[in-house]
């Protein structure tokens, strides 16, 4: 279980190079926490800025030692920046929003209460804004949306929102399994724990000043990563069922082919030579189905010696 809870709230930002947004981000947010009666905390990680981001993090700080700093040595990435954001966390609830004002600090108090609510995870579903248009990333999250829901069963509108809530306890738990794009994934990863989620409308708002850290890169860097998530929700304590499974298959369906070319040499005559190249695939399937179960083997062998207790559940409370 996470530490004691110091503060009622933690607000974890990740920024890159938003030295204009982060002065009016911290007002609007003083604007609405002012007016909740919570203690809190702010902790903005600037993940390597090249601009002056960090000096004017440092300037808040001076002003209100409730705003946090963390600068990284270079471009970490985000899911290092929720990660250290998270491990430095120690509100009862932890809100993850984006400096780059898009996200309205109006619906902390929804996203909140959701959690106070029982909810262990909240995630944000954002209506249509200003900042929605075709020009924009909405189709390519529109496919990225619908194919994660696809291939993971698992329905959330928004999965990339970057408004989230957290229990102390779900965000530290996954801040332990962050790492290259699976901040994306953080409903897949609390929803493998076994943690309950709930999806809170949140408004888009249009950005203000910089440019948009988002690219094709990104999105073929997100897709490769869903493909480790789903492996890593799926198969990690049982990795023969996956490789096992393809492996008898391609077997399978060599030895057919086999079979299949040695009944009609038998009732016609004809050599096995005469269906090259069918022949070969047919002994190339069986032998990539022998490999691919002993992969099979050789996995669940590691997953038995590697896991341990904590990988295998996650607690919800503990009476001692």
């Amino acid at each position: 279980m996470a530490a004691a809870a110091k503060f009622d709230l933690s607000l974890v930002i990740p920024v890159l190079n938003e030295e204009k947004n982060v002065p009016l981000l911290y007002e609007k947010l003083l604007e609405v926490l002012n007016t909740l009666d919570k203690t809190f905390q702010i902790i903005f990680v600037d993940d390597g800025s090249t601009d002056a981001t960090f000096t004017v993090l440092s300037n808040l700080h001076e002003k209100d030692n409730r705003v946090h700093a963390i600068k990284f040595t270079r471009n970490f990435g985000k899911s290092a920046g929720y990660a250290a954001g998270f491990n430095h966390a120690s509100g009862r609830v932890v809100i993850t929003m984006d400096g780059d004002l898009q996200d309205d600090p109006k619906d902390i108090p929804a996203v909140m209460a959701a959690i106070e609510a029982g909810s262990d995870m909240v995630v944000g579903w954002k209506t249509e804004g200003l900042d929605k248009g075709v020009k924009g990333k909405s189709l390519p999250s529109f496919i990225f949306n619908r194919v994660t829901a696809r291939l993971t069963g698992l329905k959330i509108h928004d999965m990339n929102c970057p408004f989230k809530g957290y229990t102390l306890d779900v965000a530290q738990a996954i801040a332990a399994q962050l790492h290259g794009e699976l901040y994306r994934y953080q409903p897949l990863l609390a929803h493998k724990m076994g943690y309950s989620i709930k999806e809170v409308q949140v408004e888009n708002l249009p950005r203000l000043h910089g440019a948009t850290k988002y690219g094709f890169s990104r999105f073929l860097r997100g897709f490769l990563d869903l493909l480790t998530v789903i492996f890593l929700t799926r198969w990690t304590d049982r990795p023969l069922h996956l490789f096992g499974t393809l492996g008898l298959m391609a077997s399978a369906f060599g030895a057919l082919i086999i079979l299949a070319l040695y009944i009609n040499k038998f009732a016609t005559g004809v050599g096995i030579g005469n269906y090259q190249p069918l022949f070969s695939l047919a002994i190339l399937l069986v032998i990539f189905g022998a490999q691919f179960f002993s992969i099979g083997l050789v996995g669940e062998l590691i997953a038995m010696k590697d896991r341990d207790h904590q990988g295998r559940y996650t607690i919800r409370d503990q009476l001692e």
